[in-house]
């Protein structure tokens, strides 16, 4: 019998429950266009307002990963895994932790996204190195994976292209804070990607999309669910966004970051102790280690002896970046023309900052994209960021802008001073991982 896509709609419309076979043919007409865009649109409006049980969110993100290619690394025979990160400020954890577990012996095909609103985007840090490929070839990507053990890429056009579609249309329909569409979106990508085990990291606060905490959990246990019933062992863990993660935000200055960090330069930050809680969730869930605190321990050694470094280097090299990357970053990352410090008004402690305006600064020097075709600045951002709790001095400087021309240097940095309040009382520290999620 022909599945009639007005009467899945109608039937999602009215709250009812569909069947897999139903959702996975309007899945297939929206990947070959046979379904119209109206049509898409009025199944998104439906989602959104009558909801997905967990079997329905399943057998969409199923049908959203089998719309295009799968990807099958049953050859390398090393554990297959990845992180998923919803999206902060200074989030460059991927960076490092890529190379970090595939020094431990997994192997990390991470397949990752560009800058959406004012959180960064991974593709855009790592194109900030010149001559790396983000689009390399299938062979290209299977062989870095093979012979490195992580390779950082983007989406193919064939990975998921329903996704694709049906995210376009819910991003001019009001349906993107849908949780099921959202679940499905995500899954469906990471799935297609061929994993064995998933580790997701979905943050809240004032620099996250979900600044609620039980919108957080909700969003993180229904992730949790749909991926583990879909057969791909996963884990999440909700940590805090009220701050930036690392000290630098802006596409350069956060590879340099990232080579800093895998130098080992940056112990005791909320950087190393979120990089290290998935380091460990990942290892545990390849199965390569017993607990948590083992984990830790081997990724803590394969950052230590340098192992995690060399795989970084390699990795850049392979993708056409420079062979002494990691030796010389400064020589190949462009520098902004114009640095200046951003200075505190008062005496105190640094108590709260916006950290979501700390994002959309980058933006406005040119870091970040307002539409889609826009081109980047990789060179701008801001440095030297300094963790709320810091005890300052007035005109000390508590970050760096780094900007194209002194005017705009200057109007960035009286906007980024608006962004922090400083207070007589050290502010109580807040948990960097606030739930894990099984």
């Amino acid at each position: 019998m022909t599945m009639l896509p007005q009467e899945v709609i109608r039937q999602k419309r009215n709250g009812d429950r569909l069947e897999a076979a139903e959702i996975a043919g309007f899945v297939r007409g929206i990947a070959d266009g046979s379904i119209s865009e109206g049509q898409v649109a009025a199944f998104a409006m439906a989602v959104w307002f009558s909801g997905m049980s967990r079997d329905e969110c399943v057998a969409l993100t199923l049908a959203m990963r089998d719309s295009g290619d799968t990807l099958d690394w049953s050859a390398l025979g090393r554990s297959i895994v990845d992180k998923h990160s919803t999206g902060g400020v200074g989030d460059n954890v991927s960076l490092m932790l890529a190379p970090i577990v595939a020094a431990c012996g997994a192997a990390v095909p991470m397949i990752s996204g560009r800058g959406l609103g004012h959180t960064g985007g991974t593709l855009d840090k790592l194109e900030s190195i010149p001559g790396y490929n983000i689009q390399p070839s299938a062979a290209l990507f299977r062989k870095v994976v093979d012979d490195v053990g992580c390779a950082v890429i983007g989406q193919t056009a064939n990975l998921a292209p329903a996704d694709k579609r049906l995210y376009a249309i819910r991003d001019v329909t009001a349906t993107v804070d849908s949780v099921p569409l959202i679940t499905a979106s995500i899954l469906s990508k990471k799935l297609a990607a061929g994993l064995q085990s998933l580790v997701l990291d979905v943050k809240f606060g004032n620099g996250s999309f979900l600044t609620d905490a039980d919108e957080t959990e909700i969003l993180a246990r229904s992730l949790v669910d749909v991926a583990n019933g879909a057969g791909v062992r996963t884990s999440a863990l909700i940590t805090d966004m009220n701050e930036p993660l690392a000290d630098a935000a802006g596409n350069a200055l956060e590879v340099d970051n990232c080579v800093t960090y895998l130098r080992g330069e940056k112990k005791g930050t909320r950087l190393e102790a979120v990089v290290m809680a998935f380091a460990a969730e990942m290892l545990v869930a390849a199965g390569l280690a017993p607990g948590p605190g083992q984990g830790e321990a081997m990724a803590r050694h394969a950052l230590e002896s340098g192992a995690a470094m060399e795989r970084f280097g390699r990795m850049v090299h392979l993708l056409g970046g420079p062979p002494d990357f990691v030796d010389r970053p400064q020589a190949y990352l462009r520098k902004a023309p114009t640095v200046v410090a951003v200075e505190a008004s008062r005496d105190g402690y640094l108590a709260t900052c916006e950290t979501r305006e700390l994002g959309m600064t980058v933006i406005a020097l040119g870091g970040g994209r307002t539409r889609p075709e826009d081109s980047i600045d990789h060179s701008v951002g801001l440095s030297g960021l300094q963790p709320l709790g810091t005890k300052v001095g007035k005109g000390e400087p508590i970050a760096f802008v780094h900007a194209a021309d002194r005017k705009t240097a200057e109007d960035i940095r009286q906007r980024v001073a608006t962004l922090y309040t400083i207070a007589d009382q050290k502010p109580d520290p807040r948990p960097i991982i606030v739930a894990r999620i099984t």
